[in-house]
């Protein structure tokens, strides 16, 4: 494996700190931002509404849309043009950060962030993931520029949805896994990805130690050091897997899994995350790693993460898995970055066995 790296390391500002939307205005200046659009969930922008800073600068809020797609991000760039707008703020999670990254590049305005959760690393990596209308993944669109600025307050994130927070933690667990699966095929590992694979291990560590007790500080509403480790891990480090590691650390067979259960109908109801843990079981059945399923199924059962389609309340026909298999081996999948040779026959053997395993 011989490809070119691009280092895409990180923000060009990152802030986790108490009050940090309150330091809001003075970045805003400090740019000689004049005009912003502030993108927005609508859950999210309710539940965090009042801790958004009142600017004294002209901006103009909207409800983003629910997701990131081609049309919904022409619509923001000729938006931002129409009104001059000399900034985009996202304030949200993964999607509304994926909209604001990309409008801003279609325009080539600044992007700052302000993550409501930790469910993905979205606020840190300058790439957008993109869906159609029916909520089909499409692509991703790696961007050459970093995101302008990241503020993070724990105490918003502590009081987000518990389920997104473990969502997050399954999401950030593939980092290690696909990961590896890549980096271990290397002779020689250059520098970049010695850092990537460092992240990638660190985040499985931090995620295997501390999400316990990081879930009862959402549970009793008060942070501890490992509800903070755990929002960097889901945020700072998986973001630094892809970031250094390029290719060789965005992602392989388990995005590869959710991606394709995307084709059906019933899998949106399924939190990215809990989708990508399920994957992370079939990458491993597909590496014939059994004992490393085993080792991780008291996490997922600590968790709740799913470990079979049933859990997902996925019932899949014949004619589904066949959908699933063939997205799933669609040329230039990540997918096929592991050293087996992936074919839908056996994507579907794998996610067959798994079934039964889970039966045991």
């Amino acid at each position: 494996m011989t490809k070119q790296l691009i280092v895409r390391g990180a923000p060009q500002e990152y802030e986790l700190k108490a009050n940090a939307w309150d330091s809001l205005e003075s970045h805003l200046n400090r740019r000689k931002m004049e005009n912003v659009l502030i993108l927005h969930g609508e859950k999210s922008w309710k539940a965090v509404k009042e801790y958004f800073p009142k600017l004294s600068i002209a901006n103009t809020s909207h409800y983003y849309g629910g997701q990131c797609t081609d049309s919904a991000a022409e619509y923001f760039a000729s938006l931002c043009k129409k009104e001059t707008f000399d900034g985009i703020i996202a304030v949200g999670g993964g999607k509304v950060a994926d909209l604001g990254k990309f409008a801003a590049y279609k325009t080539q305005l600044p992007i700052i962030i302000l993550p409501t959760l930790a469910a993905t690393c979205a606020a840190y990596t300058p790439l957008s993931v993109v869906y159609d209308e029916n909520g089909v993944m499409l692509r991703y669109d790696i961007f050459p520029k970093a995101i302008d600025l990241v503020l993070i307050d724990p105490e918003i994130i502590l009081h987000s949805p518990r389920e997104l927070m473990i969502a997050g933690i399954g999401d950030t667990l593939a980092k290690w896994y696909e990961s590896h699966a890549i980096i271990s095929q290397l002779t020689v590992k250059p520098v970049e990805v010695q850092v990537a694979e460092f992240a990638a291990k660190k985040c499985r560590e931090i995620l295997i130690e501390e999400s316990s007790e990081a879930l009862l500080a959402m549970e009793h509403e008060k942070i501890n050091q490992a509800f903070i480790d755990i929002v960097e891990a889901n945020i700072l480090l998986a973001g630094m897997v892809g970031g250094f590691g390029d290719e060789y650390g965005r992602t392989a067979g388990a995005h590869s899994i959710h991606d394709a259960l995307t084709v059906l109908p019933g899998s949106h109801q399924q939190l990215h995350g809990n989708k990508v843990a399920y994957g992370i079981l079939v990458q491993l059945m597909i590496e014939n790693e059994l004992d490393e399923i085993k080792q991780l199924l008291p996490f997922y059962q600590q968790l709740d993460l799913p470990t079979n389609l049933a859990d997902m309340n996925l019932h899949l026909t014949e004619e589904e898995y066949q959908a699933v298999a063939e997205r799933t081996c669609t040329p230039g999948e990540m997918i096929h970055l592991m050293k087996e040779t992936i074919t839908p026959a056996l994507v579907i053997q794998k996610m067959k066995d798994l079934e039964v395993l889970m039966r045991k």
